[in-house]
């Protein structure tokens, strides 16, 4: 068999398939279609601290190869998640990583330190780019001093890694990665979704009731690629690709760029068997190739260079 396992410098996974969060509840909705320890890892629905609602309905539309949505983050809050849903993922044996929400600064970290007293959770996936929850997709990854105010108060606030995900609704997200880099962060995910619209041409109004969503599904994937392979470019820190992953070969698309491993999302309303079928097609891949380790293959990219006129 393949080596699968990747190292992400502050843990080693048994393979570089995550589910993205939002797209799988809180990994326990999944269990009747695989097996969460065969996953790298289990990236949860976003957190806040207290339970939270989201925006009212129509909050999905579906569009030209994506998902247009504005869930608005609804959750049970970090209490009843430590009590009602971390006991049962342990028995699972899943690779837990919650994404970590807020309204405020003070509410990110009173996330963690509230999940730090419990066991369980391999490190944090810290979401500063939802882009439909307040108005006009306002969040604090569109600005470099707000994410590294952020990061670098959750990050001395956890005794656990954080990985920061990042908005593709930026003029230079490269801008931004460095300045969560700069303040701490252990790794990056990127991309979160694009910021969007759709129009009811009947009666002239929004199809969502938040007016703006945030657009997923393969639409997006030789923008996130592209974003992807600049951040790698830039920073040191580990690179987990997200942003339309279907197949393997998307998956090894990321990868070949550079990202360490890659989150699946939209992917999984369509099969939510996807992700295992993506780690079998990453095995067959290695095999045809001769690769042992997949980790042999990160960062294959080579761009072809303009040979210099004489």
């Amino acid at each position: 068999m393949v080596d699968l396992s990747v190292d992400l410098g502050f843990i080693r996974l048994s393979n570089p398939i995550f589910t993205a969060s939002g797209t799988c509840g809180y990994g326990l909705e999944m269990i009747p279609f695989l097996e969460l320890k065969k996953l790298g890892g289990v990236v949860v629905k976003g957190l806040y601290f207290e339970p939270r609602q989201g925006n009212p309905p129509p909050r999905l539309v579906e569009t030209t190869a994506g998902l247009l949505n504005a869930i608005g983050l609804p959750g049970i809050g970090v209490e009843a998640f430590a009590r009602e849903v971390l006991p049962q993922l342990h028995q699972q044996q899943a690779t837990v990583i919650v994404n970590v929400c807020g309204n405020t600064d003070d509410e990110y970290e009173r996330v963690v330190r509230y999940l730090d007293d419990h066991p369980g959770i391999a490190f944090y996936e810290l979401n500063i780019s939802c882009p439909n929850v307040k108005e006009g997709g306002q969040c604090p990854a569109l600005d470099a001093r707000a994410t590294f105010r952020i990061v670098s108060r959750v990050k001395k606030a956890t005794q656990r890694p954080i990985m920061t995900k990042l908005s593709p609704n930026v003029t230079d997200i490269t801008i931004i990665a460095r300045a969560a880099e700069e303040a701490g962060s252990d790794a990056l995910s990127l991309v979160n979704t694009f910021l969007g619209l759709a129009v009811d041409v009947e009666t002239g109004q929004p199809k969502l009731a938040n007016v703006w969503g945030g657009l997923s599904g393969p639409a997006i994937k030789p923008l996130a690629l592209r974003m992807v392979y600049q951040v790698v470019q830039t920073v040191k820190v580990p690179v987990v690709g997200i942003g339309g992953i279907v197949t393997g070969y998307d998956a090894l698309e990321f990868l070949a760029v550079g990202a360490k491993a890659v989150e699946v999302g939209t992917a999984n309303f369509v099969n939510p068997r996807v992700t295992l079928q993506i780690i079998d097609e990453l095995q067959n891949f290695c095999q045809k190739k001769q690769l042992s380790r997949i980790e042999d293959y990160i960062g294959s990219f080579r761009p072809r260079r303009e040979k210099q006129k004489t």
